[in-house]
């Protein structure tokens, strides 16, 4: 079993329950971390034998233009989609973060972290 992880993934997006962040949005960070079999990898040396990280970037991207309320459905979605797109994933872990959140004080970050 192998992990790769891709980390620091940022992203203009629209996600938030205030209205204000519909409109203006604000900076995400997206961390993703996959345990998937790439043992066919090692021997072959072959792309096509193991995840692809553009395209595990390209799903994401997607999910993070899609708005929504909360960074927990941002994160099943993020999920939902790359098991999707890659069923050889034998487990995703995904963290979001939104920084400067509008939590009416001085707050850097939030984050949230879902593993299935």
């Amino acid at each position: 079993m192998s992990t790769i992880a891709l980390e620091g993934m940022v992203f203009h997006s629209y996600h938030g329950c205030l209205p204000e962040e519909k409109v203006t949005g604000n900076t995400f960070v997206v961390d993703v971390t996959i345990q998937t079999d790439t043992s066919k990898a090692e021997s072959t040396d072959n792309l096509n034998d193991t995840i692809n990280y553009s395209e595990v970037y390209s799903t994401v991207k997607k999910e993070m233009e899609t708005p929504s309320k909360l960074l927990e459905h941002v994160a099943g979605r993020i999920i939902q989609s790359l098991k999707k797109d890659f069923p050889e994933i034998e487990n995703v872990q995904v963290k979001v973060t939104k920084l400067n959140p509008p939590v009416g004080g001085e707050v850097s970050k939030v984050s949230l972290t879902l593993s299935k």
